[in-house]
């Protein structure tokens, strides 16, 4: 796959050779394109006491929060391949992130959700169970796919009925207030919703009839005994802006740089270089076959011996696509790992 660079104009420093025109040449606000890997787009140069900026002239710092729990590994793990790197300690909630412009906070999902829809945060990642529970008006803009997993219904083998639940009032405990008793309503089901606060799964059968609560394999509910009977919603951990921040030009311009750079991790994990020389008789009938983005790098080997291919390709087609490659004459066959894709 080629790549370009492109371009865009800077302001031009002034003409003095002078130690003060050097001086103020790097007093500017200064916003340049750079490579995806750089860990920041913006910079911002301005030594102390030469350059007096606006409220309105000053970048916007963009709000983010970073989920405690289960979702927190993976979150900054992407965020580590994005080039953002985060310091902090396992006791520390306000971690230093390298990308210029950004101050980060570590928050429990629930609250993450809160706090974008009061407005006291401008991006987060949580999981879409808490927006559906809370009734948040926010804006989702990348679904990670991370923690993939269900909300549903599921209670005891022994109080099902034909594989239903009984025509009569039951208990149901659940986390998910909101949810459960909108499920409830929807169904027309007598029933008395009974709050939990973790552990869920231990209410059945002396305690509650059936639970609503998250599944991923299914294994905790199997292990108490427990089938699912309904599948409410699926969730993941999806990353929200707060939709007033996106009406602020400074801070959608940031955000749309850091969705940039988190998106092009998500591409290049689920792709790979593929790289393969092909004799020039054989070469339309290999690239036919080829799953690219939108056209190969197509180069001639060195003694018109032939082309080297390259592609990025879904990594799930790399079974069937290398032996393709090789009965249509494919040699040299190499895949790679990619760090980050900018269509």
């Amino acid at each position: 796959m080629s790549s370009c660079e492109q371009e865009r104009g800077l302001p031009r420093p002034p003409s003095s050779r002078s130690r003060r025109g050097r001086f103020l040449a790097h007093s500017f606000f200064i916003s340049f394109w750079a490579p995806a890997t750089w860990p920041a787009f913006r910079l911002l140069i301005a030594p102390h006491g030469e350059s007096k900026m606006t409220d309105s002239m000053r970048p916007k710092v963009l709000r983010l929060a970073l989920p405690k729990g289960r979702m927190q590994a993976a979150v900054f793990e992407l965020l580590r391949e994005a080039g953002m790197h985060l310091t902090a300690s396992s006791r520390e909630y306000r971690p230093i992130v390298s990308l210029s412009g950004v101050e980060a906070k570590i928050l429990k999902p629930q609250n993450i959700v809160e706090m974008l829809h009061q407005g006291s945060r401008d991006l987060g990642f949580t999981g879409a169970d808490w927006v559906e529970e809370l009734g948040a008006n926010l804006v989702q803009l990348i679904d990670t796919e991370f923690d993939l997993v269900s909300v549903v219904v599921a209670a005891p083998h022994s109080i099902l009925e034909g594989g239903l639940l009984p025509n009569r009032k039951i208990v149901v405990a659940s986390e998910y207030e909101s949810i459960t008793k909108r499920w409830i309503e929807s169904k027309g089901i007598d029933a008395t919703f009974v709050r939990s606060y973790g552990a869920t799964e231990v209410f059945p059968p002396e305690d509650a009839d059936c639970i609503v609560d998250l599944t991923a394999s299914g294994a905790t509910l199997r292990a108490n005994d427990l089938v699912v009977v309904e599948e409410l919603m699926r969730s993941s951990t999806r990353l929200y802006a707060n939709p007033r921040a996106l009406d602020d030009a400074a801070r959608r311009e940031r955000i749309e740089d850091f969705v940039l750079l988190v998106r092009s991790v998500l591409e290049a994990r689920s792709r790979v270089m593929l790289e393969v020389n092909v004799a020039s008789e054989k070469l339309e009938g290999l690239v036919a076959i080829l799953p690219c983005m939108r056209e190969p790098t197509i180069a001639p080997l060195h003694g018109d011996a032939g082309y080297a291919v390259k592609a990025a390709v879904p990594r799930s087609e790399l079974p069937r696509v290398v032996p393709l490659l090789k009965a249509r004459g494919g040699t040299d066959i190499v895949v790679t790992e990619i760090a980050q894709i900018v269509p």
